[in-house]
């Protein structure tokens, strides 16, 4: 084999090499986890939040930063967590001035978390999510009671009778 040959084999095994590393990267791992485009969006928004957030590579492409924020977070759990949970904190304070909603703010957590499991990332999600606020339940969805439905059929109005009976026997909620 003459040298240039040597070179080709080389050069060809190096890219057989870095397309493995690249389908198993961190943000590879992390895209193949999301099934819709519409949620791979939202969470590559989060994450780029969160890593604006955490002033990592400012200027870099978002499978970079995705790479670089596991292998510097398997390395040290502690600077992991300590820079996840600085980030919730900020976006805590941010419900709390109403900004956004706990809903939000888990989104949030949702995106990182599935992040750092895909990546073998091990953080203690049980230790950070015990310091979020709770999530309130807009709508209080139920059928009504029949006592509920016998009072509202006292008020005197016949066409009030036949819109309460129509909306209750097909589920329309009262």
């Amino acid at each position: 084999m003459g040298s240039v040959e040597i070179r080709v084999n080389k050069m060809q095994q190096q890219k057989q090499q870095s397309q493995e590393v690249s389908l198993t990267s961190a943000y590879s791992l992390f895209v193949y986890a999301i099934r819709t485009q519409i949620t791979r969006d939202y969470y590559l928004r989060r994450l780029r939040a969160f890593f604006d957030f955490i002033k990592l590579l400012p200027n870099a492409k978002i499978e970079h930063r995705c790479n670089h924020f596991a292998a510097i977070a398997i390395k040290d759990n502690g600077w992991t967590f300590s820079k996840i949970i600085a980030f919730l904190q900020f976006q805590k304070e941010r419900v709390e001035r109403e900004e956004i909603t706990a809903a939000t703010l888990y989104n949030f957590v949702k995106a990182l978390k599935l992040f750092c499991e895909m990546s073998d990332v091990p953080v203690s999600w049980k230790k950070i999510t015990r310091g979020l606020p709770k999530v309130r339940r807009f709508a209080d969805d139920r059928p009504p009671t029949i006592e509920e439905i016998r009072k509202m059929i006292e008020y005197p109005d016949r066409r009030m009778k036949l819109i309460i009976y129509t909306m209750a026997s097909s589920g329309i909620r009262l």
